[in-house]
């Protein structure tokens, strides 16, 4: 059984005439373990399908299940981090993740009387993304790379069924977002989480994910389901093969195209 599956889902904001369809009979499944990414032109809907499956969207039409179960409202077995890493100023590193541990139940029931363990849990996260020693860090102390490290930790504390990225290295300069790439690669081989990564970056798509979702312009459609085939463990040199190479033009020439 697929851990998320969508068909024909249909999504818009507003209502009436005025309403703005964004998302319109997409059909798309999620195994366990697997990393998909969603690529498309801006605007095409790739937020809002995020949105649809962290259930913070109701859909207008169309079935979205996890786990074979209807999803019909915000869940808590999702993490997610954004393209700005909204670390808290006034906490350092250790206390920014550990803050979902404070909102969400049922860990926020027995949060202060846990915390040792939440903050061990915690610190072994920082450390396996590259962060040791980083802890009692401020945001103000960390670079952009090292943010968003935090913030991905921030997403997984809670031990999430799957983690949603929306351009979370959009902002950061080539090489250290290729830094993340490994980063990420090497969390979620020793993890087994389940990915989502919404991204603009064709290359970033095809280094870290299983499957590409290409996107039409809006309202949104699936124009084109690519399976990556690249071998793991994947390093960087593999950027530099013709393999590689050929499945990002492939996926290239769909973007910006009408269903």
């Amino acid at each position: 059984m697929s851990l998320v599956k969508l068909e024909r889902i249909s999504m818009a904001y507003g209502r009436g005439a005025a309403a703005l369809m964004a998302i319109e009979e997409v059909s798309l499944e999620i195994a366990r373990g697997e990393v998909i990414a969603v690529v498309g032109p801006s605007g095409c809907g790739k937020s809002s399908l995020m949105k649809l499956i962290s259930g913070l969207h109701p859909p207008l039409a169309g079935t979205l299940t996890l786990e074979g179960r209807p999803v019909k409202g915000p869940l808590k077995s999702v993490g997610m981090a954004f393209q700005n890493s909204n670390l808290l100023p006034w906490r350092n590193a250790l206390d920014n993740v550990l803050l979902p541990l404070e909102i969400v139940q049922p860990f926020r029931r027995d949060f202060k009387k846990n915390r040792k363990k939440y903050a061990q849990s915690a610190e072994q996260l920082l450390d396996s993304v590259g962060l040791a020693g980083c802890a009692q860090k401020f945001p103000w102390e960390l670079s952009g790379g090292m943010q968003q490290r935090a913030s991905i930790c921030r997403a997984l504390i809670h031990e999430p069924e799957i983690l949603m990225l929306d351009e979370p290295f959009a902002a950061l300069d080539a090489f250290t977002r290729e830094e993340l790439w490994c980063a990420l690669r090497d969390l979620q081989a020793a993890r087994k989480i389940t990915v989502m990564l919404v991204t603009h970056d064709l290359r970033e798509a095809v280094f870290l994910a299983d499957t590409v979702y290409v996107m039409s312009k809006r309202p949104g459609r699936i124009l084109k389901r690519c399976a990556v085939g690249l071998p793991r463990p994947r390093d960087l040199e593999v950027t530099y093969t013709q393999d590689f190479q050929e499945k990002v033009h492939e996926l290239r020439s769909y973007i910006g195209m009408k269903k």
